[in-house]
């Protein structure tokens, strides 16, 4: 049936059951109980809910319909049926009773909880969550029943506020005033238990006489609202919107219309769709000082008021405002609500209600679902490695980005750190101040044999190459500093070359000087051809030869991939390493082939030459100088490859700066200690004389 002037002055439903969802999302009550009235409108509830709670994440634990008690002849029958429903409630897990229903099923859930103690049953705490139609005013009788049961009841209702001097209207109102008013004169004497129309006889044996003085603000919240509900809120703007629109007509028509009857315009009949014109667009504030509209579809532009409903120990009740629902803000500003002002059902200590299936899944914990069960019912699985949750009942853990790590807890993503081997580091202090003290010693024995370079001891090393060896051993300590400090473009495409061509000289030179002391004991042999071979030209070539093989595989290396810097975020769970990507490993280690090709000869050539006679013989410390480095450079290769970040660029710089020592010990200090220490030994007699 159409009503073309029809107007809404009650929100639309289906507002309100958007809002409840809203408010059980608030509070994350995933698991609910739902309660409606067993008739058509019930029906319709369901079939709109339902779908709706699944819709935003939440189920229902059970549904209970609520009958209509209208006559006390089916209480009994009431009372069996209900028992059962009763019982279902209070074992399920529900903590929150999503209501729907009308005064009389009102008055049913009101008996059954009044008998529930009689009958045994345990106490119903729960938080009950209501629409605007329930209604907590009780029949005169029930008036000293225990309604402790609703305490802490949250509700949308329409949204009302008190019109100017409503409360002064309560508090001075008589029922003298309702002279014919049936309803004031009736509501009075069943409020205060007395009688306004005394009559001689039983009756007035029976009943105390009514002063007409009593006060409504002594009444129990039960009986009677001080304050304008909703419902009257609207009827109130109603008659006011009428009146607008009335008032809005007559002056329009006084302008144009005039029919005069002495000094006054006559009364003009109005008819329905005159109003309608002007209702439609009226808009005013009402003395509350609130605007009072209707939007296109004929429906008043008005919110709801979320409610908390408050029950004192005397039976009084009183409903306290925490919150609003404005179904035309934008969505996250729909629902708004003081937390701190609501007061919960005494079950709850105070404490937020849970109604969940099962506990929440905590930070660092996943929801899995249960097979055979309802969407909100699941378990809770630890986060896998790399992963983390941190909120309650995530779906699933997420992955830390690319630099962050997660807590051990995985309940957050922290920060990784920048790490390469600095100068700030312990480690790069100590590493940098024993280069700086082998740098020192190795200046220092070039300056002893630079002092003492006529003394037969320097002249029977040849001194060219002795200062070779010791300049390429300075290169050797002073390049490792290359590898300490925030690895950069030019440091990255460097230290591995210069590591590698220094390297190169030392050990080149150290084989040219084994292979001359060699040659120089062939040609002290009579008839001996290698003499020619005895010379600077030899060794030069040597040098020079073998340099030259890694200069073209380090050009090779530099042309094709060289090295760069690079960030490894992989390799280690809490840190980001800076570090010098080698471009290509197989070049690099083409390189260390070659160094180790070179020692190994070096070594093989002067094993063969320690038993030569000892005025030649150098070759001994050659031999266990080589011997240290081939070890400290196989130990390098697996220790290299077993760490990571700045300890991986450690390793090498120990290894360079231990092999140079091993090589600057064995071959130049026993020549020191006679140089300096022994100078009666540094004689030419003596070299020729003495056991080396």
């Amino acid at each position: 049936m159409q009503f073309p002037f029809l107007y809404q002055m009650v929100p639309n439903e289906v507002y309100q059951q958007m809002g409840v969802m809203k408010l059980l999302q608030h509070f994350r009550w995933t698991w609910i109980g739902l309660l409606a009235v067993d008739d058509d409108r019930g029906d319709r509830f369901l079939q709109t809910v339902v779908p709706m709670l699944s819709q935003n994440g939440i189920c229902y634990d059970f549904i209970v319909r609520l009958p209509k008690w209208n006559y006390v002849d089916e209480l009994i029958e009431l009372l069996i049926q209900q028992w059962q429903s009763y019982a279902m409630v209070i074992q399920r897990k529900a903590n929150v009773f999503f209501v729907y229903g009308e005064p009389p099923s009102f008055q049913v859930v009101r008996t059954l909880l009044f008998l529930a103690p009689f009958l045994a049953w345990p106490p119903l705490g729960k938080v009950w969550v209501i629409t605007s139609h329930w209604d907590f005013a009780s029949l005169s009788v029930q008036k000293i029943w225990d309604i402790q049961t609703f305490h802490g009841s949250i509700s949308l209702t329409v949204h009302s506020n008190q019109p100017l001097g409503f409360q002064r209207f309560i508090q001075i109102i008589r029922p003298a005033w309702a002279k014919g008013d049936g309803f004031i004169q009736d509501f009075w004497e069943q409020t205060f238990s007395c009688s306004l129309r005394m009559s001689k006889g039983l009756e007035e044996k029976k009943n105390k006489s009514c002063t007409g003085e009593e006060k409504l603000d002594s009444i129990s919240g039960v009986l009677f609202e001080m304050k304008m509900t909703g419902h009257s809120y609207n009827v109130y703007n109603a008659v006011y919107a009428v009146a607008h629109a009335l008032h809005a007509i007559y002056t329009y028509s006084s302008k144009h219309i005039r029919m005069i009857k002495g000094d006054r315009p006559a009364v003009q009949d109005v008819q329905p769709w005159q109003v309608h014109h002007f209702l439609r667009s009226i808009t005013f504030n009402n003395s509350a000082g609130e605007s009072v509209c209707f939007d296109e579809n004929g429906e008043l532009v008005v919110g709801f008021d979320v409610t908390n409903w408050v029950v004192f120990p005397n039976g009084s009740i009183t409903r306290v405002k925490v919150g609003r629902l404005e179904p035309q803000a934008p969505p996250d500003k729909t629902l708004t609500i003081n937390e701190d002002q609501i007061v919960w059902h005494q079950s709850f200590n105070q404490v937020l209600p849970l109604s969940v299936c099962n506990d929440y899944c905590y930070p660092g914990y996943s929801r899995k679902k249960k097979e055979g069960q309802k969407f909100c019912c699941y378990d809770c699985a630890l986060c896998p490695e790399g992963m983390v949750s941190g909120h309650k009942d995530m779906d699933a853990c997420v992955n830390c980005a690319e630099d962050q790590y997660h807590n051990k807890d995985q309940t957050q993503c922290i920060p990784k750190v920048l790490s390469y081997l600095s100068y700030k580091d312990e480690l790069g202090i100590v590493l940098a101040i024993l280069n700086i003290s082998f740098s020192f010693i190795t200046i220092t024995i070039l300056q002893t044999f630079m002092k003492h370079k006529d003394t037969p001891i320097v002249k029977a090393n040849n001194w060219t190459l002795t200062y070779t060896l010791l300049i390429s051993l300075l290169l050797c300590f002073l390049c490792s500093l290359l590898f300490i400090g925030k690895p950069g473009k030019v440091a990255c495409f460097l230290r591995q070359i210069i590591f590698g061509m220094v390297f190169t000289v030392a050990l080149s030179t150290i084989l040219a000087k084994t292979i001359t002391v060699v040659l120089a004991f062939m040609a002290t042999k009579p008839g001996s051809k290698t003499r020619k071979w005895v010379g600077k030209g030899l060794t030069n070539s040597i040098v020079l030869s073998c340099t030259f093989i890694q200069t073209n595989i380090c050009t090779i290396w530099l042309s094709i991939y060289p090295p760069f810097p690079d960030v490894d975020m992989h390799s280690l769970k809490w840190e980001i390493i800076l570090e010098c990507n080698e471009g290509s490993a197989t070049m690099f280690y083409c390189v260390l082939s070659y160094l180790g090709f070179l020692a190994i000869v070096t070594f093989i050539v002067a094993f063969l030459a320690r038993k030569l006679p000892d005025s030649f013989n150098e070759a001994k410390f050659i031999t266990f100088s080589m011997l240290v480095f081939c070890s400290v450079w196989l130990s390098f290769v697996p220790t290299y490859l077993s760490t990571k970040g700045k300890y991986m660029v450690a390793v090498e710089i120990f290894s360079i700066l231990s092999s140079s020592a091993g090589l600057l010990a064995c071959i130049f200090f026993p020549k020191c200690y006679i140089i300096v220490l022994r100078p009666e030994l540094n004689s030419r007699e003596r070299i020729m004389q003495r056991k080396v």
